[in-house]
């Protein structure tokens, strides 16, 4: 009977050990297909770990606004002069007893600016007068002196030498009276330049004296904001011009006559037109440029004297050309973005995470970028000041 249980017991069924060999097959397969997808997820990641971490830029497109003129050239930085302007001061030395203009004070020429304390220049004209009176007395008395010595010399009862003296007398009497009526000339003319006058019509940009204060003369040349000794300083308005600084090396590119826009920091979203009047025929050895001065075309009120601005000069048009043309434009790119390889210039630009190596042909500088002419359309992103180790065809990662 036992064997029997025995061989029985040996024909069993156990139910627990296939379900247990199972879960672990199906752990295992699990176990391989996360391998799997780690070592494709990390085929896949890998180019991003080495990637280079950049920033980007965009290309800027530059637009002429003025229907006569070309595409822009290049732009230079300055300030706004009137070429009509004066540091009035007086022509002798005395003391401000009236000041009757201020700053923006609108003057014609010949309008009193200020008076000098007068009281000395007039007690010497007082005395100038009353020094010809005397004179013309004395001058009588000779006279009478001379008529009475030639009636004695007739009678021979003086001598020849007498009646010389007597005339010496005249004519000594008549000298000093002209002496006198150019002193009082003299005196007049000290009188008249006490009263201080505006030497042209403008507008007074600078008080630089009170009332009370001594003035004197001054040497022509002198700067408006350094002068010492000076009244006030007059500029005409209508006179302003542009003046910027324009690298020697870009002068070449310039002609009198040729068209301009001119941008004004303090009056943003506005551009004046203008035409380019003189070329200063010499340069600053220091700066390396040479002043051009700007004629502004359409002025108005909000324009003043030393104002910072910028000049962008334009190509100029033929006349054929000018009708029906569109607006003229150029693209543009910061400096940074930039680089030099191989001596010829070229750009980074990001194609799907990678870059490519653009070669450009550049131009002169233009508000602050520098000009592309050729190889790029100005829709492309950019990479800003890449690193030198960046070639083409690296992957890269833009910051943000």
């Amino acid at each position: 009977m036992k064997d029997l249980k025995d061989e029985l017991a040996s024909l069993r069924i156990e139910r627990d050990a296939p379900r247990s060999g199972r879960w672990r097959i199906l752990g295992l397969l699990i176990l391989l297909a996360l391998v799997a997808a780690g070592g494709l997820y990390f085929m896949r990641a890998r180019p991003a770990f080495g990637a280079t971490e950049v920033e980007t830029v965009r290309p800027s497109i530059q637009t002429s606004s003025s229907p006569d003129a070309g595409a822009p050239i290049l732009t230079a930085s300055g300030y706004l002069v009137a070429r009509k302007q004066s540091v009035v001061s007086s022509k002798i030395q005395g003391r401000i007893s009236q000041l009757l203009v201020e700053e923006g004070s609108v003057v014609k020429e010949g309008d009193v600016l200020a008076r000098l304390d007068n009281a000395d220049l007039i007690a010497a004209i007082s005395k100038a007068k009353a020094d010809i009176e005397y004179a013309k007395a004395d001058l009588a008395e000779a006279q009478r002196q001379a008529r009475l010595q030639e009636g004695l010399f007739k009678d021979k009862v003086t001598s020849q030498d007498a009646l010389d003296a007597a005339k010496a007398k005249v004519n000594l009497a008549q000298a000093t009276i002209v002496q006198y009526e150019a002193n009082l000339q003299v005196q007049q003319s000290y009188l008249d330049f006490s009263t201080v006058r505006a030497p042209f019509a403008g507008v007074v940009v600078k008080k630089m004296t009170e009332v009370g204060e001594s003035v004197a003369p001054i040497p022509p040349g002198v700067n408006i904001s350094t002068s010492s000794g000076a009244i006030v300083a007059i500029a005409d308005m209508n006179s302003l011009e542009a003046e910027v600084d324009v690298n020697e090396s870009n002068v070449a590119q310039l002609s009198s006559g040729q068209p301009a826009e001119i941008t004004v920091q303090a009056i943003p979203n506005h551009t004046y037109e203008g035409v380019l009047r003189q070329v200063i025929p010499t340069a600053d050895r220091t700066k390396a440029t040479v002043t051009v001065k700007v004629s502004i075309l359409d002025k108005d009120k909000y324009l003043k004297p030393e104002m910072s601005c910028n000049v962008t000069f334009l190509q100029p048009q033929k006349n054929a050309d000018k009708k029906n043309a569109p607006p003229a434009s150029i693209v543009t790119v910061p400096k940074e973005a930039v680089i030099t390889r191989d001596g010829k210039s070229a750009v980074f630009a990001v194609d799907d995470k990678k870059v490519r190596l653009l070669p450009v042909t550049t131009g002169a500088d233009l508000h602050g970028q520098i000009i592309v002419k050729q190889g790029l359309a100005g829709s492309e992103t950019l990479v800003n000041n890449p690193p030198q180790k960046l070639k083409d065809g690296d992957p890269i990662k833009v910051k943000g």
